[in-house]
């Protein structure tokens, strides 16, 4: 799949590392990024419909629900379950990967990164979660 037709869900709570990220994501050629500050917000966002993300950018640590509970809540709603969703976490520990892939998890990117490292991890969780049907 190509970048620049991805639509990626970014939630973040920090202004300044959502801003970063979405940056981050814009100079990988991903046009269309959505931005949700919390848990909350996200999950309302998926609820809606309005566009169906093909990533989730998911930060672990969120003001009100945790990004582990997003992350269940898009495994357990069938019309998002196979979208992927990279957890970016300044939380490094291995329980902390473990947790996130026990949540359902594609990835795990620990803060800070570079670019090349948000791109190289973008890419690996998309052609891990593309369905083999197409040739």
């Amino acid at each position: 799949m190509e970048l620049q037709q991805l639509t990626v869900l970014l939630v973040e709570d920090s202004p300044m590392f959502r801003v970063m990220l979405r940056d981050m994501l814009q100079q990988m050629g991903v046009k269309n990024v959505v931005e949700q500050p919390n848990g909350k917000a996200a999950m309302e966002y998926l609820a809606s419909g309005e566009l169906k993300p093909d990533l989730v950018c998911l930060d672990l640590t969120l003001p009100d629900v945790s990004g582990y509970d997003v992350c269940e809540h898009i495994r357990r709603t069938p019309a998002i379950a196979h979208v992927p969703v990279l957890m970016v976490s300044a939380r490094n520990l291995p329980e902390d990967k473990a947790y996130a892939e026990e949540a359902g998890a594609n990835g795990y990117l620990g803060k800070p990164f570079t670019p090349e490292e948000l791109e190289k991890r973008v890419r690996q969780v998309l052609k891990a979660s593309v369905p083999r049907t197409s040739a």
